[in-house]
């Protein structure tokens, strides 16, 4: 970073104290008036927050759990109100989160170990349906390792088998239902990877970087996961105004489309700003990650379901 002479040079963490940053802003302001010198404001975060919120005995409730329940509290209550709003009825509500809840997870590790990971993962068969590890002995681990992509796969499929079961409806009548709680999900599913310092980005020298003191100390990286999160939220305003405020729900799976097409625009996007990953880039060697290789068909089919809708809606 080339600065000028006389820059005074200073960086803000998370641990600064507000009446600090005040005094500071003073004598800034008055070596401004002054001309004596320029000033540069790092907003650097040195990022070391513990995962855990508490701990009794083996209970342990992390920051990505309570994120993860409250998305889908969050959800239910969305679409509970479009039930209702709708006059469908609100009993079919419980087996529809557990399709979703069966679906995107499963999904999402199946999509792991196989876009990922498939050389560790194809000589351990079980590991991919269970949270175990297999090594001299048998280890609960918990599923380690969720793609967003299979989780995307697993979620189409079972809304298809339970519109076919339950809602005598077209699929995407319920698809273009769900979008906004999906990105709500997915906004805080992002956040909870960032208080867990996990799924981080490349190396930068950006002012407003992150260094995850506990997965990459010394590193200064995109915070990937925040920029994710803040591109969720913000699309699940919008097509929350396009559901609500225009007639584009009459046009049976367009609004679908447009989730599929914006969500993966935008992680296509963001991989150019996170570390690395191993998987489909290794054998489909063109210059994009395993990521952008995943979303480029899920854009696609977006695009197509967009074109494709009409006007009819049951």
């Amino acid at each position: 970073m080339n600065l000028p002479q006389n820059t005074l040079i200073v960086e803000i963490n998370y641990h600064t104290n507000s009446l600090i940053i005040f005094k500071l802003l003073k004598h800034i302001c008055i070596f401004e008036k002054n001309k004596l010198m320029d000033v540069l404001i790092l907003g650097v975060i040195h990022w070391d927050v513990n995962p855990s919120i508490f701990q009794i005995g083996n209970y342990e409730l992390r920051y990505y759990t309570l994120f993860f329940m409250l998305s889908f509290v969050i959800g239910y209550k969305i679409v509970e109100r479009i039930f209702k709003k709708e006059g469908e009825d609100i009993d079919k509500l419980g087996t529809l989160l557990t399709f979703i809840a069966i679906g995107g997870i499963m999904g999402a590790r199946i999509g792991h170990c196989l876009f990922y990971d498939w050389d560790y993962f194809s000589s351990r068969p079980l590991e991919i349906l269970l949270p175990i590890e297999i090594d001299n002995g048998i280890r609960f681990t918990g599923f380690r390792g969720l793609a967003s992509h299979g989780g995307a796969i697993g979620l189409i499929i079972s809304l298809l088998i339970w519109s076919k079961i339950h809602a005598k409806k077209h699929a995407f009548w319920i698809m273009d239902r769900l979008v906004v709680p999906m990105f709500i999900a997915g906004g805080f599913i992002r956040l909870g990877n960032l208080m867990n310092s996990e799924i981080v980005g490349s190396i930068t020298d950006v002012a407003w970087g992150f260094e995850f003191i506990q997965s990459y100390p010394g590193e200064i990286r995109h915070a990937v996961q925040l920029y994710e999160s803040i591109s969720y939220f913000l699309l699940a305003g919008f097509l929350f105004y396009l559901f609500e405020k225009t007639n584009l729900k009459e046009k049976r799976g367009f609004i679908f489309g447009v989730f599929l097409t914006s969500m993966f625009i935008v992680r296509f996007i963001l991989e150019f700003f996170k570390k690395e990953q191993n998987g489909l880039q290794e054998s489909i060697d063109v210059g994009l990650t395993t990521g952008q290789l995943l979303s480029i068909p899920f854009v696609l089919v977006g695009l197509f379901i967009m074109f494709k809708s009409n006007a009819k809606n049951d």
